[in-house]
């Protein structure tokens, strides 16, 4: 069966306005999404759920189908990733078009490439893994982090205070980019990340939540950092 690619990008964003269709080096930052998904060849369906007509427009403009409005009730402060992906999926049902698998893309997410794409699919494919996604290394031990009481620091797991840091186990933290998921599980489980779940390791330099607009500047500092040395 077929992969569908959903795009989520609402129209409410409230730390950077507009965010989802904020210039970003030159074009909308959904558009860096929209190619790398059509780039890839993997999808039947590249589509954008959005409850806001500027978006829908520019979205269709890059080459990816807008079929319908997003509900009001996912396009809330409270709606989560799942509840865009499980509105989506039932949406195409209604029309009689099913999929096997879904790679949810954030709309902010220009460092995503087709052959990123391709490399979690893969994965997920010869693993049989429920779902992939990016994850990126944390730059400092988590098992050494602090915490402030009373104007006072102390650690969260003391019996790591005097641990070397090479001799502590990695840890890992969400991407923040795109989920590869098989559609059957997850829709079961009502959750992405499963006990059967894989990733796809990335560098620092390779991601950047943006959640303001010192963010913004450094995602967009990283993406042209990336690109110079190609």
């Amino acid at each position: 069966m077929a992969s569908i690619c959903i795009i989520p990008a609402r129209g409410g964003s409230k730390r950077i306005p507009r965010k989802n269709v904020k210039d970003f080096l030159g074009k909308p930052i959904i558009a860096y999404t929209i190619e790398a998904a059509i780039g890839s060849g993997l999808f039947a369906e590249v589509m954008v759920s959005t409850d806001d007509v500027e978006i829908a427009e520019i979205a269709k403009k890059y080459g990816a189908k807008v079929p319908f409005v997003r509900s009001t009730e996912n396009s809330n402060d409270y709606a989560t990733t799942f509840d865009v992906i499980e509105e989506v999926l039932q949406e195409y049902q209604k029309t009689g078009s099913a999929f096997e698998f879904t790679c949810c893309i954030y709309a902010c997410a220009p460092f995503v490439t087709s052959n990123k794409l391709i490399e979690a699919f893969q994965i997920m494919k010869q693993n049989q893994y429920d779902s992939v996604f990016p994850v990126m290394p944390y730059s400092f031990p988590i098992q050494r982090a602090l915490k402030q009481q009373n104007n006072k620091l102390s650690f969260f797991n003391p019996e790591y205070s005097l641990t070397r840091s090479q001799d502590l186990e990695k840890s890992y933290h969400d991407a923040g980019q795109f989920y590869w998921m098989e559609n059957k599980v997850i829709i079961e489980n009502k959750q992405i990340l499963t006990d059967n779940s894989g990733c796809v390791v990335i560098s620092e330099l390779e991601g950047q939540d943006i959640d303001n607009e010192m963010d913004w500047k450094l995602a967009e500092l990283k993406y042209e950092l990336l690109q110079s040395t190609k």
